[in-house]
């Protein structure tokens, strides 16, 4: 039987920061694997630390509505930067 951590470490996503300590470093890396663009962890951390989370949770369930989508980050964004308005 494997160890938890060993388990964990098998994840999908490789790549994902190792030193993640605070919530909202931990929804920013759930932000960027919901929308498969893994090369901008960081961006999402700061989006998810200094974004309030009620408009991020609602760009995000737009994204997944939007089916037809090429880039789900860029849908993310443009429903992001509309709710701010």
């Amino acid at each position: 039987m494997k160890q938890i951590n060993k388990i964990l470490d098998e994840v999908l996503y490789k790549d994902r920061p190792k030193n993640i300590s605070h919530e909202f470093q931990f929804y920013g890396c759930f932000l960027a694997e919901s929308l498969d663009d893994t090369k901008h962890y960081s961006l999402y951390i700061k989006l998810a630390k200094n974004t309030p989370r009620h408009l991020l949770d609602e760009a995000l369930s737009y994204t997944k509505g939007y089916l037809k989508a090429k880039s789900k980050a860029r849908v993310f964004m443009w429903r992001l930067k509309q709710l701010k308005t």
